[in-house]
């Protein structure tokens, strides 16, 4: 599977970003589709996660509530958008396949490239 993440950018604290991830080369409903994310100089870290039908969303707790995950099977991408950002979302952001549910980077079949998000304060 080929994944393309986009829509990353600069952001003002509050402000909203879109970020989608388009899949290619595998079915992409076959996949469980998250999004992790890495800050400048930390480990990755769990965002959110999908379930293949688009019926379940899981999310890290400090994104509850700001952050939704949505998946469009039919366009194979699954989006992240987020609203009343703060500084410390700021991070590459990447989007994973996986076969079920995890929390964590090991488990996740195949990764995107990343998309930078700053949000400036």
């Amino acid at each position: 599977v080929q994944l393309q993440a986009c829509g990353g950018g600069l952001v003002q604290a509050g402000g909203s970003l879109r970020l989608s991830c388009a899949a290619s080369g595998r079915t992409f409903s076959e996949y469980v589709m998250n999004w992790f994310r890495q800050a400048p100089g930390k480990g990755r870290e769990f965002v959110a996660a999908i379930n293949r039908g688009g019926t379940m969303t899981y999310y890290q707790n400090s994104v509850k509530g700001r952050f939704t995950i949505s998946r469009d099977n039919a366009k194979d991408t699954v989006y992240l958008e987020m609203n009343s950002l703060k500084p410390e979302d700021t991070a590459v952001y990447y989007c994973a396949t996986a076969r079920g549910i995890y929390y964590n980077d090991y488990s996740m079949d195949y990764w995107g490239k990343g998309t930078l998000v700053t949000v400036s304060s």
